[in-house]
């Protein structure tokens, strides 16, 4: 009896195997016919980094290699440095153009085309990484920032963020609202704008062009992003005084820009791999700069930089510059308006959580170290 069951339960098993042999290679088969159906692909990206950056940089890099994996081979970008192609400051021209089919860059770069452009990147005592991340996927933010590119003949995707970062290298103390005057500062979008209402002399230049410019007293002070890349470019060897915090990017996006032409062109399937890899980039790279600024940071002050805080006086006279500026433009340009109101409630209502949830438990945990 017992010799009899244990045969049939053979037979069974090993028709079970072979009907999931056989599933298997069917699966196999469909996903390999499926692969080969599509064609071949190869795209260039511009990028506004230096590639010795391997955080962001590292963001392109990242969206390239999903796509490759993903797509098994089929559909490949490679992705150049800032100046390869192009420079740093002109990677949508580029985009716009044909000259490339996409590129990494930030929207806020480009304010003189729109000014309604710096929400898709970041505005001064705006929105977290988070809650940046929340207006774009679920507050409307993304479907109002496509429709600005759209004008460019671009479909842009959040690839990127950096986190809070740090308020720039200076090479004097900034104790006084009045020590801004005449300054000659680095600063892009519209925190520039602001500093300029400060007093401050403002400039953009590239990231790789920082660091010279600052040594060598082309300007007197000059923002990049935080404590690991500033690091690496160096600029703690340019000035010694390093301010905090970064209060005109306090969740700074950064955006895959895609020509729509060659959008167009791709296969669904393609298009659907392109959107993910950009989701990942744009929630591996805060993740990968909270794990490394910390640390980065005590390197800097061992070396000798010196941390300071703005004045609460700077602080203030800011952010009512700041507020100042978007409802002037509000008043004269239709698009920001429309971006403004719809941000600044959505700011308002998360603003109003956080206090609740996030910023009460960091404070008892600041208050309360063990």
């Amino acid at each position: 009896m017992k010799r009899r069951q244990f045969i049939r339960n053979s037979a069974i098993a090993a028709g079970s195997t072979t009907a999931l042999a056989a599933c298997s290679q069917a699966t196999n088969s469909s996903s390999e016919n499926t692969t080969s159906s599509l064609p071949n692909v190869r795209w260039r990206m511009a990028t506004s980094w230096p590639n010795s950056l391997d955080t962001i940089y590292g963001g392109a890099e990242t969206i390239a290699k999903r796509v490759e994996a993903m797509t098994g081979g089929k559909f490949t970008i490679e992705t150049y440095q800032a100046g390869e192609i192009v420079p740093a400051l002109q990677v949508l021209d580029a985009v716009q153009s044909g000259t490339v089919e996409c590129g990494h860059t930030a929207s806020y770069y480009y304010i003189g085309k729109n000014p309604a452009l710096a929400f898709g990147t970041t505005v001064p005592f705006g929105l977290t990484a988070q809650q940046q991340n929340a207006w774009l996927y679920y507050g409307g933010g993304l479907e109002a920032m496509q429709k600005i590119y759209a004008d460019f003949n671009v479909i842009n995707f959040p690839a990127g963020n950096s986190g809070a970062q740090m308020g720039g290298w200076f090479n004097q103390e900034i104790n006084a609202l009045s020590d801004l005057n005449g300054l000659k500062m680095r600063i892009p979008g519209l925190g520039g704008k602001v500093m300029s209402r400060l007093g401050v002399n403002v400039q953009n230049i590239g990231g790789g062009e920082i660091y010279l410019a600052l040594e060598r007293g082309a300007i007197d002070a000059a923002e990049w992003i935080g404590p690991y890349d500033d690091q690496k470019l160096g600029l703690h060897e340019a000035a010694d005084f390093y301010y905090y915090p970064g209060w005109w990017e306090p969740g700074p996006t950064f955006d895959l820009q895609v020509s729509r032409s060659a959008w167009d062109k791709l296969p669904k399937a393609y298009q659907e791999t392109l959107k993910a890899a950009a989701m990942e980039a744009n929630l591996n790279m805060p993740a990968q700069y909270n794990a490394l600024n910390g640390k980065a940071l005590k390197e800097l002050q061992q070396k000798g930089t010196k941390l300071r805080a703005y004045s609460t006086e700077i602080m203030q006279a800011a952010q009512k510059a700041a507020f100042e500026i978007y409802e002037e433009n509000a008043s004269e340009d239709a698009t920001f308006k429309e971006i403004y109101e719809q941000w600044k409630d959505f700011r308002d209502q998360v603003s109003d959580w956080n206090q609740i949830n996030e910023l009460s438990f960091s404070r008892f945990i600041s208050q309360n170290s063990v």
